[in-house]
């Protein structure tokens, strides 16, 4: 988990505005001889619920804050975001949807209060500013910067995209580290571009149980629910540099665009075009995957969902209604879409 650090405002760019004395992303940790900013803390309470049967629910609500600051307090209306690694695989094929198809599913609310939104952000390499395509805020444009962010953002290395570190300007030990850079930025393109194509190339897991009556019931449910109105089944692939990605018919469970989610989630944070509340539809390929791959079954933007149907009964705002028709269902249909959501 990492946390997004900014103040009111928005910075020249059209993104979230720093914090003047910590930048936009909590550093725990430092190397040595330089310390980290600060102490994230979490802590939990239990809300008891309980679906439509009677059967009984519990959802953890978490709570945030940060103490032991190393260089002194930050602005007064820093706003944190907590954000867990999101999945990796099918990256390229996201990447080649054409925007015409992304932008095709934008409209007004529906019966359902579902509408969707494209987020547009700063895309450093072409200097413009272009539709959003990943993150929990749908607010990186391209692998490639997604990459590189996440090199200076997470272990303060440099590239030809970000040549400068995250150091500001009161962080006097981290100043005068001595820098990796050689000679102008410590990651080469040649590394940068290959670690790019890797994340682009994660192959997607084949979906299992395509004969499970139960699972196949629980697919009918996904739709009928209303899953399907943000989850979109099927999206198609363009033209592409790599043939395995170039005109495919995919089905990652995302329209990629921005949803209301309701107070519950909100972390009360814009993000360029992203409002606090809204939040990028994460795709659902290869979820039933992810106890196996992970050793773990939390979810959502900040891990507070302990496994499916937890994801699902946090759902608010645009996604109350999929929600409301998942927790009154009888016991027999909850175990059937999660069983199917299981074989993704």
């Amino acid at each position: 988990m990492l946390f997004r650090l900014s103040i009111p405002g928005t910075a020249d760019n059209g993104g979230p505005n720093p914090d003047p004395v910590y930048g936009d992303q909590l550093r725990p940790f430092g190397i040595l001889g330089v310390p980290g900013d600060g102490t994230p803390h979490v802590t939990y309470e239990e809300q008891p619920g309980s679906y439509g049967d009677g059967t009984a629910f519990s959802l953890q609500k978490p709570s945030y804050s940060i103490d032991g600051w190393n260089y002194g307090e930050p602005d007064e209306a820093l706003m944190i975001s907590p954000r867990t690694g999101p999945s990796v695989i099918g990256l390229g094929l996201l990447e080649a949807v054409p925007e015409d198809e992304i932008l095709a599913n934008v409209h007004p609310a529906d019966a359902d209060g579902v509408r969707g939104v494209a987020n547009y952000v700063w895309d450093a390499e072409q200097q413009a500013t272009v539709l959003g395509r990943f993150g929990w805020k749908a607010n990186q444009p391209s692998t490639l910067q997604q990459t590189a962010g996440a090199f200076v953002g997470d272990i303060g290395i440099t590239s030809a995209l970000f040549r400068s570190g995250t150091c500001t300007p009161t962080m006097t030990a981290c100043n005068e580290a001595t820098s990796g850079a050689d000679p102008d930025f410590e990651l080469s393109d040649q590394a940068w571009h290959a670690v790019g194509f890797y994340m682009r190339s994660l192959a997607v897991p084949a979906r299992r149980a395509l004969t499970d009556r139960v699972a196949l019931q629980g697919e009918l449910l996904f739709t009928k629910f209303g899953c399907a109105s943000c989850h979109r089944t099927t999206l198609h692939t363009g033209p592409a540099d790599v043939d395995a990605l170039a005109n495919q018919t995919i089905h990652p469970y995302t329209d990629l665009l921005l949803h209301d989610m309701g107070p519950d989630l909100a972390d009360d944070r814009p993000d360029y075009q992203a409002t606090g509340s809204q939040w990028r539809t994460p795709p659902l390929w290869g979820l039933g995957l992810l106890q196996k791959v992970n050793q773990h079954s939390f979810m959502l933007h900040d891990a507070r969902a302990r496994g499916f149907a937890e994801a699902i009964l946090w759902h608010g705002g645009e996604g109350a209604k999929a929600r409301e028709n998942f927790r009154l269902a009888a016991a027999s249909e909850r175990e059937a879409l999660l069983k199917f959501l299981e074989s993704l």
